[in-house]
């Protein structure tokens, strides 16, 4: 069983983020994805301090330098505040498991990023990646409109916030990648990212004059305020968490396929639990963009 620590690992971090995006779905219908991410955030943050100080003696990583910090913390803000108010948007207005899907566009856009910003070669193996990965997405979509007799108004806005969640992830991820070059704790700068982004969304809050409001609004639906307790702990801690233990575990290939399973997992969790109709093109679709992120993956 030891020997397959790493691939367990890969499949408990899919799962983990199948459970996080259905929960925090079901909050967000009850207090809306800004309210969502603003809390959500604030809870992560507070995990993180709580292992950092166990792990290290400390909250945060006071002894990085300061382009260590600003790395982090531009990816902080790109990558979680922006990225993941349009990730939590996508996902009330077309579901989890399509806005989970879209969020596969992150492997598309990174490599795209890096082939345009950093030189990095575009094989065709990749090419044929991003073009199975185009199209099962686009299939997904397809059918999703094509199955409803009205689709909904706003499903073209969700899928554009899914689109722009997924570029959100890519580029927070080229940020933290040069902020955690050298032999830096990954738990080290998770903390300083959700740092960065729990001060630019609470910011943003205040300048709005939103936070007595927020504030409120969780006061009154504390149900929706323990789900995202849950939801905090099981995405950006268990889940990151997990993951770590994947690539440290098992070859980086596979660990990245076992960890990206959640569009797949979501399926029967969307027709079981969400009551969602799903037909054979949204099973074949999603297989096909998985596919295509495989493939990537094998570059």
């Amino acid at each position: 069983m030891s020997s397959y620590i790493g691939e367990l690992a890969g499949l408990l971090t899919s799962l983990m983020y199948t459970i996080n995006a259905a929960v925090i779905t079901r909050a967000g219908h009850q207090v809306g994805a800004v309210v969502v991410n603003r809390t959500r955030v604030v809870f992560a943050f507070v995990y993180l301090v709580i292992i950092n100080l166990i792990l290290f003696g400390q909250p945060l990583p006071f002894g990085a330098g300061a382009d260590r910090w600003s790395w982090l913390a531009i990816s902080g803000v790109i990558g979680l505040a922006l990225g993941d108010a349009f990730l939590f948007q996508s996902f009330l207005l077309v579901g989890p498991r399509v806005g989970s899907l879209l969020l596969a566009l992150s492997t598309v856009f990174g490599i795209l990023e890096a082939w345009m910003f950093f030189g990095e070669t575009l094989t065709l193996l990749q090419m044929l990646g991003i073009a199975l990965t185009l199209g099962g997405i686009v299939w997904v979509v397809i059918e999703r409109q094509t199955g409803q007799e009205t689709p909904h108004p706003r499903a073209a806005t969700g899928i554009l916030f899914g689109v722009l969640a997924a570029l959100g992830q890519a580029t927070g991820y080229v940020f933290s990648k040069q902020g955690m070059l050298g032999n830096f704790s990954p738990f080290q700068g998770n903390v300083i990212r959700m740092l960065a982004a729990m001060l630019a969304l609470w910011l943003m809050a205040a300048f709005q004059k939103q936070i007595g409001s927020t504030i409120q609004t969780l006061r009154q639906n504390i149900p929706a305020l323990k789900q995202l307790a849950v939801a905090a702990l099981i995405g950006p801690v268990l889940g990151v968490t997990s993951s770590l233990l994947a690539v440290q575990h098992a070859e980086v290939g596979v660990a990245s396929v076992l960890t990206s399973l959640s569009p797949i997992f979501l399926l029967p969790v969307s027709y079981f639990i969400l009551k969602e109709k799903i037909g054979w093109q949204a099973v074949a679709g999603t297989l096909l963009a998985m596919a295509g992120v495989f493939t990537l993956f094998l570059t």
